[in-house]
Parts: structure tokens; C-alpha cells; sequence
């Protein structure tokens, strides 16, 4: 039997739609994963087994099956942890486990042996492209889903576990959709130096204002000592604010780099 269920990678700043096809069949007991997968993606093999057998699942590893996944575009390199959801989504689907329509839906999610889901990296890229893409819902740890529903247009769940996600699929559970105000997380600025409290340096103290109010480029050289640093730390306190979807560019390199605050987290 073959399903596919579809889920996202990071290229650069931006996420590109994977899908991930699972075929299971009789057989010698085997289970692979291709489509240029890096370690953790290969060891997610193991997650998936253990996290289907926490569910109340027979494990793949304990059945006389052979499972083989398919994460296509096969030629782009797939990194991380975050197929463990699909992939196991995929593997109950095929083995027809359970019973849903994932055509609309992207899943993403790092499994936990018991079945526990935990936050992954990148989620805002993601949003934007199941929107982009045409998706209508996405879903994802519930820690990630304050990050995930910035983007306005689509379904964002949060769950817990695959054995939430699965409840949630067949009906059984009622989820709503994170809805997050942007305004939650907005902070009074503090900036570490006010370009109005630096002493002299006039012409220098001119050429950020150009900087600043026309977008340009800006190389400061000179000695050590000679006001460098503090002037580079001063700038931030004449630009503008940022506009919503300069934040979103800002936020999603935060993102992908895992840097973004706590407060993400704490939201729900």
C-alpha cells in the first residue's frame, strides 16, 4: 500500500514542499529512507518504531514488513529532525492504520520515543510556504504554533503527540487554530547607545543619518579608539521601524538559526 503525505524543507531562508511517500508491503522486515537524508534523518527511523508503539501501534520493527520512504525532490538534501511526523503518519497510513485525507496538510514535528513532539527549527518559513503553496493546514508541535500562527490564512494545530495528531485526523479530538497577535510580542526598543548622546564625531554622526533614512550600505574604517563601535551600536536608535513584513524576514532567520526568544513558547 502507498500513501504520501506532504511536509517542508528550509532552502536558504525560504521552505520548499516535500513530500514524503511511504510503501509498505510483505516481506523480509526492512525499513529505509531515501532521498539524500542526512543522519538525523536516517535515525528517524528508530524515533518513528519506538513513537508507533507508544501510541498503542504495532512497530514496523516487530512485523514481518518492509517499509520504504520516499522524501522527494530526491535530489535536494533533507536535514533534521522534523520528518519523524510524516514519515510515521506515512507508515500508518500505508499500512492502513488509520484513516484520513492529508492532501491539504503539511506535518511537520521531531518525535519523542514515547510519542511526545517537540519543537523544531524554522517553523515561520514553513507557514509562509503552506500558504504560499496552496496549503490550508498546517501541523506542528504545539510549541512552535505561536511562531506558526503569525502567518494569518491558514489552520495552525498545535499537538502534543502522534497520538494527539492521529486523534485530531480521524475526528476524535477537536483542535482549534492558534491564532497569535503579532502586537504579544512587539518590545519597547532599548537601545544600547542613542546616536544623540554621542559628543562630536559630526560628519561621522551625518553619514549614518544617510545610512539610516535612504537604506544605504555603510563602511566605517579608522583607528582603534577612534569611535567605531560605539557609533555602529548608535544606529539602530535612528532607524526606522520595521515594517510586518520586514519583522517576518527578520524573525524567520531568527528562526531557522533557533535564536528566537522564550516568549514564543510561553505564548500558548
Amino acid at each position: 500500500m502507498l500513501s504520501k503525505v506532504f511536509s517542508a524543507a528550509i532552502v536558504n531562508l525560504d521552505a520548499q514542499i516535500i513530500e514524503a511517500e511511504v510503501n509498505c508491503s510483505y516481506g523480509l522486515r526492512h525499513f529505509e529512507i531515501v532521498g539524500l537524508p542526512d543522519k538525523a534523518v536516517e535515525e528517524s527511523r528508530e524515533r518513528v518504531g519506538a513513537a508507533i508503539e507508544s501510541s498503542n501501534f504495532q512497530s514496523p520493527h516487530h512485523q514481518p514488513v518492509r517499509v520504504l520512504v520516499s522524501l522527494a525532490p530526491a535530489d535536494l538534501r533533507k536535514e533534521g529532525s522534523l520528518y519523524d511526523l510524516p514519515i510515521a503518519l506515512g507508515y500508518l497510513l500505508a499500512a492502513k492504520k488509520i484513516k484520513f485525507d492529508p492532501r491539504d496538510k503539511i506535518f511537520l514535528g521531531e518525535l519523542a520515543l514515547d510519542g511526545r513532539l517537540r519543537p523544531i527549527k524554522g517553523v515561520l518559513s514553513f507557514a509562509l510556504a503552506t500558504k504560499e503553496k496552496g496549503f490550508t493546514e498546517l501541523i506542528l508541535p504545539k510549541g512552535n504554533a505561536a511562531e506558526a500562527g503569525l502567518i494569518k490564512g491558514i489552520k495552525v494545530i498545535g499537538v502534543e503527540s502522534l497520538k494527539e495528531t492521529i486523534d485530531y485526523l480521524e475526528g476524535q479530538k477537536e483542535i482549534f487554530s492558534q491564532n497569535t497577535n503579532p502586537e504579544d510580542f512587539l518590545q519597547t526598543p532599548n537601545y544600547p547607545v542613542d546616536l544623540g548622546y554621542i559628543k562630536g564625531q559630526t560628519s561621522a554622526k551625518r553619514a549614518l543619518e544617510i545610512t539610516a533614512s535612504g537604506s544605504h550600505h555603510l563602511l566605517m574604517l579608522g583607528p582603534p579608539g577612534a569611535g567605531k563601535t560605539l557609533l555602529a551600536k548608535a544606529i539602530p536608535s535612528i532607524l526606522p521601524q520595521l515594517s510586518f513584513e520586514e519583522s517576518l524576514e527578520v524573525t524567520k532567520i531568527y528562526s531557522i538559526a533557533g535564536l528566537l526568544p522564550e516568549s514564543f513558547r510561553r505564548y500558548i
